[in-house]
């Protein structure tokens, strides 16, 4: 591995070790709102990236994008739809670490790349291998296992692949520079978080500024603790090959597990066991899709069948 490949792999890494370490900085604030810890995440995520590009002078990168947007209404569009998409994401994991459900986040996370195919086939109108079919069954067993042992589908843990599944959908859609679009998409929505804010503040209902200095300053660091793992995930992912990124993105709900199982003491049943076991085993059959001999031997087979057809 060259120089290059290294710290591309080393940001990468990093990125994902923090968004598995997010559920141990929420828990902090678990005596706040969900609601609330959104529209902060929102506010102070887009205060963090308006002054990252202003101290790194990106701001002409911003203004140049807010012209095509001008020119592009159904770019800006996606981009707003894609905010929404994304706070989204950000609530439903907020509640569920906060409601000692973080076991549930971590399965949601383990089938979201097999979510993003299912979405590349029905809507992108992609193709599926072999072995992306059997990964994609073998999630569904995983899924449905815990269906039938819960009584109803794990909203959570599909919730939260399904969101941001459609996040990444409508991010492939717009080219637009990492710290740029997220400036956009938390301003979008800071509106609306602002106005629920001061809302709170008349009903003597808000948490900020409230008389807690450690509640106010874990309120506002969120977001740079929101923007950090964005930025290393933009400066390693050109580094590095996307199968590795594919390997290493299962980091996150790893960690995630572990925290529930081992640190929260969340009950982790036989039942949740064999899920996860199936959601595992099409994650290997995925990643092995993923690599370069498989797509070459996919290529070959595909293309003799055509031949011999």
């Amino acid at each position: 591995m060259n120089e290059e490949k290294k710290i591309g792999a080393l940001y990468i890494f990093f990125a994902y070790l923090l968004w598995g370490l997010f559920p141990i900085y929420w828990k902090f604030l678990e005596h706040v709102t969900a609601h609330e810890i959104l529209a902060n995440r929102v506010l102070w995520s887009f205060v963090f990236m308006a002054l990252l590009l202003l101290f790194t002078r990106k701001l002409g990168n911003l203004k140049a994008t807010l012209r095509t947007m001008r020119e592009k209404p159904k770019q800006a569009m996606t981009l707003v739809i894609a905010s929404f998409l994304v706070s989204g994401n950000w609530f439903l994991f907020i509640w569920a670490i906060n409601s000692d459900r973080v076991i549930e986040t971590s399965l949601g996370y383990y089938i979201n790349p097999l979510m993003s195919v299912l979405l590349g086939v029905f809507v992108l109108k992609e193709s599926l291998s072999k072995a992306q079919v059997f990964s994609v069954f073998f999630a569904a067993i995983g899924v449905a296992i815990l269906t039938i042992a819960y009584g109803q589908l794990p909203w959570v843990s599909l919730g939260l692949a399904i969101t941001f599944a459609l996040y990444g959908l409508m991010k492939k859609t717009i080219q637009v520079e990492a710290a740029v679009g997220l400036t956009l998409e938390t301003f979008a929505v800071t509106p609306i978080a602002v106005g629920f804010l001061m809302y709170w503040w008349t009903k003597a209902e808000l948490s900020l500024f409230s008389g807690s200095l450690s509640t106010d300053l874990l309120l506002m660091l969120g977001g740079a603790v929101t923007a950090l793992p964005l930025l290393l995930f933009a400066a390693g992912a050109p580094r590095i090959p996307l199968s590795m990124i594919g390997i290493l993105q299962y980091i996150t709900p790893t960690m995630t597990l572990l925290l529930g199982v081992f640190v929260y003491h969340e009950p982790f049943s036989g039942v949740q066991l064999i899920s996860f076991a199936f959601i595992w085993i099409a994650l290997v059959i995925f990643t092995f899709a993923q690599t370069k001999w498989y797509q070459k031997r996919h290529l070959i087979t595909r293309k003799h069948e055509k031949g011999s057809a």
